[in-house]
């Protein structure tokens, strides 16, 4: 992985959480992928605890948010990224999130680790 490979990679991450569904999560994840939302949660693993978790945490498609975000490290198939997440009504919630991201040789990612932060909430929840 090369700093633009993650960045098309986190592009593409956002255009799906737009995306109604969740059929193309194997896009962007291996089959057996962990993602783990916050340091403190169980991951879900595999495609589907992935989708259950996707369609529980997010609005829709229609959900109201700008993201933006910078790679600050890669080193051979893991990344950093920091991400900037600001949602609009009814949430109206600022997050500060870092990312940590191991990828597979075909640039899906196999483990997806979160570390969120948002004002007034300093445990990411």
């Amino acid at each position: 992985m090369d700093r633009a490979a993650v960045e098309r990679w986190v592009a593409d991450y956002e255009r799906l959480w737009r995306t109604p569904g969740t059929d193309r999560l194997a896009e962007l994840f291996a089959p057996d992928a962990s993602y783990l939302p916050s340091p403190w949660a169980r991951p879900a693993a595999g495609l589907e605890a992935l989708a259950r978790l996707w369609d529980a945490e997010r609005e829709g498609p229609d959900e109201e948010f700008t993201m933006s975000s910078d790679v600050v490290a890669v080193d051979g198939q893991t990344a950093v990224v920091r991400v900037f997440v600001e949602y609009g009504a009814p949430r109206g919630q600022s997050w500060r999130d870092l990312w940590v991201l191991r990828f597979t040789q075909d640039g899906r990612c196999a483990s997806f680790e979160e570390w969120p932060f948002a004002p007034n909430k300093p445990d990411g929840h």
